[in-house]
């Protein structure tokens, strides 16, 4: 049977990362995509002079004025890619993460049958791996426990996210492809139909939770959202240190803040303030793992996030970003 060809778009949001910026615009200029959107978060180092400098026609560089984190730079891809390029999919991914070679080649091929197995896809999403090959604990999809009553019971027996996490056997080469609620903005791919019908990604909430609640937004219009562990990514990513805490330490605002709402958007309105002290105390927990004044600035930008997340603030905050500065700066000597 003769399929129709796809479009495919390549979505790549950086800031301040030409190193691996370096890698993986190279890295995606060899794989079977049409167009590859390159979005500029308004960096400060040498990332406008590289972009400016490349020729390749399938390239599309898109320079914001400001920067709007990982959030606002997917919404400002995606709205370039449909408005520009009219793509059947587009694919997201940060700028130190890139797909394994013949990773979209795979994802043509397989597209037929996912599509047969899983009607109303609206999302494909790959498996993803640290760059020595074990599996990105940041980037492990899941299932919304409070949507499916055995995962809730066993999230609550166990009291930690491998309730409704996927398996390590899940990403086995070989194994199926599964239905999941919830999966981040690494090897995600996404249907037209699926932006048509519920829109774009909130650029609002400046960095985390977008690709949560993303993909519980696609959920609830009816797509379908299968993983497949035979189409691979590499991120090549720090960003958490022990105990999954964010470094740098700024950053839990944002998970805290967004997190609010995801707790909202996961459980419902009868369960979200369970859901919410739930939630709340495994960041609490995770504040153990920092020590002296670090343990106090992580609880201080917390709280800071949950009040915002629950008076419904979006965007960057820079009182947040001035106060981590100021109290990770050492002390003026006398």
């Amino acid at each position: 049977m003769t399929h129709k060809p796809i479009t495919l778009v390549a979505i790549v949001v950086t800031y301040n990362r030409l190193h691996q910026l370096q890698i993986t615009l190279p890295a995606l200029r060899d794989q079977a995509v049409d167009h590859i959107v390159v979005v500029d978060n308004a960096s400060t180092d040498a990332t406008p002079r590289w972009l400016a400098d490349q020729t390749c026609a399938r390239v599309h560089v898109l320079s914001l004025p400001t920067n709007t984190g990982g959030a606002g730079g997917f919404e400002a891809g995606m709205a370039y890619a449909r408005d520009h390029l009219s793509p059947d999919w587009v694919v997201l991914m940060d700028d130190d993460a890139r797909p394994e070679a013949g990773a979209m080649a795979r994802f043509r091929d397989d597209l037929p049958t996912l599509e047969t197995g899983f009607p109303d896809l609206g999302v494909v999403v790959a498996s993803v791996f640290y760059p020595n090959g074990t599996l990105c604990e940041m980037n492990r999809p899941s299932r919304n426990p409070f949507w499916h009553p055995r995962l809730f019971a066993r999230t609550l027996l166990r009291g930690t996210r491998s309730g409704f996490h996927l398996t390590d056997a899940d990403f086995a080469p070989d194994a199926p492809a599964i239905p999941i609620d919830v999966a981040s903005f690494v090897g995600y791919f996404v249907n037209a139909r699926a932006w048509e019908k519920a829109g774009l990604p909130e650029g609002g909430l400046f960095i985390y939770g977008d690709d949560v609640l993303y993909s519980l937004r696609l959920r609830r219009a009816g797509f379908a959202m299968a993983f497949t562990p035979a189409i691979r990514f590499v991120h090549d990513c720090g960003t958490m240190g022990d105990g999954f805490v964010y470094r740098p330490l700024w950053k839990i605002y944002y998970h805290c803040r967004n997190g609010v709402d995801i707790a909202r958007q996961a459980a419902g309105p009868l369960i979200f303030p369970a859901a919410l002290v739930y939630y709340t105390l495994i960041w609490w927990r995770r504040g153990r793992h920092c020590t002296g004044d670090e343990r106090r600035l992580y609880y201080r930008l917390m709280r800071m996030g949950l009040r915002d997340g629950l008076m419904g603030r979006r965007g960057r905050a820079p009182a947040v970003h001035d106060l981590a500065q100021a109290l990770a700066a050492p002390a003026p000597k006398a």
